[in-house]
């Protein structure tokens, strides 16, 4: 799309795959704002079914399984270009993701990114930020999920602190409200442990100070309907508000006697968790009063996807960002980029990579291929790929940032296939293949010299590449014919071939 007037009537969707609740939403694009089509939610309750090692009940699965057909039904009639699927915390905790997400992927009929904490976060801010009215100062929002409790403070659209914390509504009242029982007890444990999560971001939260706090996600909602419904509160809920409801629930003992307005029995059964942590935020925070909005992770998912479809791609920034971070010559990447961009024009069809999503991948890549001499030339690919595994890259999910490290993990010295073992087979190949190009445009650039590179032709096969270079060039350079003769070795390993072939 190059404008929002060519989308207009284009559908786009987001699916976010949470803890506790699967949400499908569906926009249409106006401007510079998505209107609502449809929304579906089902509580499969994912955090409810993992162990302490990670390992997901087969019966989720199957319920997880079942909830994806459902929403790819939906999806049926929408190019999944415009569709953006995104894992939270207990996809990130699976022991087995990569079998975990083939299969949910394969019942949704679209990839599904694995979010990193600090990216569900930022996801959140911006699903809030586009739809709640803008204000002159700064946002609290904090949004309590099944798996995770988020927080971020931000000005506009723009975050400034951002946290994700391990502890959520369903694996709370999992841990202090077993069955349903609330108790006095069991809530002053909930909410010491809550505090205590809390504890080493508070004074950066209180030193920044903000304007007005916003809830997100179900949590927030039901308790913010409860206390309305109830008729103890018209306005913004407060923590005389939530004390009170907790005893409510304290007086019921358990969450099947539980009598509130608009409490749903899937809510009831994880609000004991919520409430506590709702309850440490307010205290922990010193939060005065709360309001809570519908917006959430999902909305924030769609205007990310709607950033992409424009070439407003926030991963961009990040890649812009690090380079300066790292003192990266810029001159030297641009160049690798441009020559590995001219490697996989010439061999895409022939093995068979995506040309846009590889061109991507393998730009980045150029880009951030020489990040790890920041630390030390000896081993930098590998100080290189620490850092791009490591580091809060806003814009990627979990999967890209581990592609990306694999990419210039693998960029000079021998090659295997041990980088890309832990990828879905298919990426496997394709990130093997990207891999080799990437380090071909490296060897051609070894020299750092601004001239520019002859004309080469590249013809790819399944078991390598044969480069065609101008006699006269190779025999000027004798350093990079060198090379390249290296690197056929250095490509044995993992059985691809390199050869060179004078025009």
């Amino acid at each position: 799309m190059t404008s929002s007037q060519g989308n207009g009537h284009k559908p786009v969707a987001a699916v976010d795959l949470g803890s506790n609740s699967f949400h499908l939403i569906i926009g249409r694009v106006l401007g510079d704002q998505v209107t609502v089509l449809d929304r579906l939610r089902d509580p499969v309750r994912l955090a409810a079914d993992i162990d302490e090692e990670g390992n997901l009940d087969e019966r989720a699965i199957e319920r997880m399984q079942a909830s994806l057909k459902r929403f790819r039904e939906r999806l049926v009639n929408i190019p999944a270009k415009s569709v953006r699927a995104v894992g939270t915390d207990t996809f990130r905790r699976i022991r087995t993701p990569k079998d975990t997400l083939s299969r949910a992927s394969a019942a949704l009929g679209v990839p599904i990114e694995i979010l990193p904490g600090g990216e569900e976060a930022r996801l959140i801010y911006l699903g809030v930020a586009h739809e709640e009215p803008a204000i002159d100062g700064r946002r609290l929002v904090i949004d309590v999920g099944g798996g995770s409790t988020e927080c971020i403070l931000g000005k506009r659209f723009t975050p400034l602190l951002k946290d994700s914390l391990r502890m959520g509504c369903v694996g709370f009242s999992r841990r202090f409200f077993p069955e349903g029982r609330f108790t006095r007890k069991g809530f002053r444990k909930a909410e010491v442990a809550a505090k205590l999560e809390f504890e080493p971001m508070q004074r950066r939260y209180q030193e920044a100070g903000w304007e007005e706090c916003v809830g997100a996600s179900g949590t927030m909602n039901a308790i913010c309907d409860i206390v309305r419904g109830a008729g103890w509160s018209e306005g913004p809920l407060t923590l005389t508000d939530v004390k009170r409801l907790r005893g409510e629930l304290i007086t019921a003992g358990r969450s099947e006697r539980l009598e509130l307005p608009g409490l749903t029995s899937d809510r009831a059964e994880v609000l004991g968790g919520g409430l506590a942590i709702v309850k440490a935020a307010f205290e922990s925070l010193g939060i005065e009063s709360l309001r809570a909005t519908k917006a959430a992770l999902r909305e924030g998912a769609l205007y990310d996807l709607l950033g992409r479809i424009r070439h407003e791609d926030v991963r961009d920034r990040t890649i812009r960002a690090l380079s300066e971070r790292y003192h990266v010559d810029s001159d030297q990447a641009e160049r690798v980029e441009r020559t590995a961009r001219r490697c996989l024009d010439q061999v895409a069809r022939d093995w068979k990579l995506e040309p846009e999503s590889s061109a991507q991948l393998l730009a980045w890549a150029a880009r951030m291929h020489e990040i790890g001499l920041a630390l030390s030339h000896s081993g930098y690919h590998k100080h290189g790929a620490y850092i791009l595994e490591n580091s809060d890259m806003p814009g990627f999910s979990r999967q890209e940032q581990l592609r990306l490290s694999a990419l210039v993990q693998g960029h000079r010295r021998k090659l295997t296939r041990v980088p890309f073992a832990e990828f879905p087979g298919a990426w496997q190949e394709e990130l093997l293949r990207l891999c080799v190009l990437l380090r071909l445009a490296v060897r051609l650039h070894r020299t750092r010299s601004p001239r520019p590179l002859p004309s080469f032709k590249l013809k790819a096969g399944s078991d390598g590449l044969l480069v065609r270079l101008p006699s006269s060039w190779l025999e000027r350079h004798p350093l990079t014919s060198a090379d390249l003769e290296e690197e056929d070795s250095f490509l044995s390993g993992c059985g691809i071939r390199l050869r060179v072939e004078a025009l």
